[in-house]
C-alpha cells in the first residue's frame, strides 16, 4: 500500500495542482487568513474596483472543513485523476483547456440572476459530469447503499443535494458547463460536425511550468 506522499506524487499535474490549491484555500480560510467574501465572484467589485482576482479565486474555494468539503476533494482526486490518466492521457494541455473552458463558461453563466459567489463546487461538478460521460457504464456505489451506472451519477448527486437541503445552483451550473464541453468536443464531431473547441496554442506553453 502506497504512502500518502507516494500517492500525492503519483497524481497527474493538473488534478494535483487544482486539488492542492483548493486544499490550501480552505486551510487559509480556517486559519482566518481571509474571509470567504474576499475571494467570491462579485462582478460589481470586479469592474468598479478592478478586483480581477475574484475571477480566479472563486474556483478554489470549496467551503470550510466539513464532510461536504472532504467529498468534493475526493471527487477531484478520483474523477479528475481518472479523466487525466484515462481519456486525457498524454493530453495534459487538452485537460487544462477543458478546465479553462469550464471556468470561462461558469463565469458567463454566473450572471446576477444566477449569481453564485463561489464556483469551485461548480467546476468540480463539471469534472464529475464529463467523467460520467466518458465512463458511462462504470458501476459506482452511493454511500455503499446503491449501485448504479456512472452515467446517472451527476443527477443522483443533484437529487441528494435537494434532499439534504443544499444549494443546487452550483451543481446545475456544473452540469451545463460539462455538457456544453462534451457536446462541442465529442457529440457534435461524432454527428459529422467540426470540433470547434480545439485546444488553443497559447495553452501549450503552460505545460513547461
Amino acid at each position: 500500500m502506497s504512502s500518502p506522499g507516494e500517492f500525492y506524487k503519483s497524481l497527474p499535474p493538473i488534478t494535483k495542482a487544482y486539488g492542492t490549491l483548493c486544499l490550501l484555500a480552505t486551510v487559509g480560510f480556517q486559519l482566518g487568513l481571509y474571509d470567504k467574501g474576499d475571494v467570491a465572484l462579485d462582478y460589481p467589485l470586479v469592474f468598479s474596483r478592478f478586483q480581477v482576482w475574484r475571477l480566479i479565486t472563486t474556483f478554489f474555494f470549496l467551503g470550510g472543513f466539513s464532510v461536504n468539503f472532504g467529498i468534493r476533494l475526493l471527487m477531484i482526486a478520483r474523477y479528475g485523476v481518472q479523466l487525466e490518466k484515462g481519456p486525457f492521457d498524454r493530453r495534459t494541455a487538452d485537460f487544462l483547456w477543458m478546465m479553462i473552458f469550464g471556468a470561462l463558461t461558469l463565469l458567463v453563466l454566473s450572471i446576477p440572476i444566477l449569481s453564485t459567489p463561489h464556483l469551485g463546487i461548480s467546476l468540480v461538478f463539471m469534472l464529475v459530469y464529463v467523467w460520467s460521460r466518458e465512463f458511462p457504464n462504470a458501476i459506482i456505489n452511493i454511500y455503499g447503499l446503491v449501485a448504479l451506472k456512472a452515467f446517472y451519477l451527476p443527477w443522483v448527486m443533484l437529487a441528494l443535494d435537494v434532499i439534504f437541503g443544499s444549494k443546487i445552483m452550483p451543481d446545475l451550473l456544473g452540469i451545463i458547463a460539462g455538457h456544453l464541453y462534451y457536446f462541442l468536443t465529442v457529440l457534435h464531431p461524432l454527428a459529422g460536425g467540426k470540433n470547434i473547441l480545439k485546444t488553443p496554442m497559447w495553452v501549450y506553453p503552460f505545460m513547461f511550468f
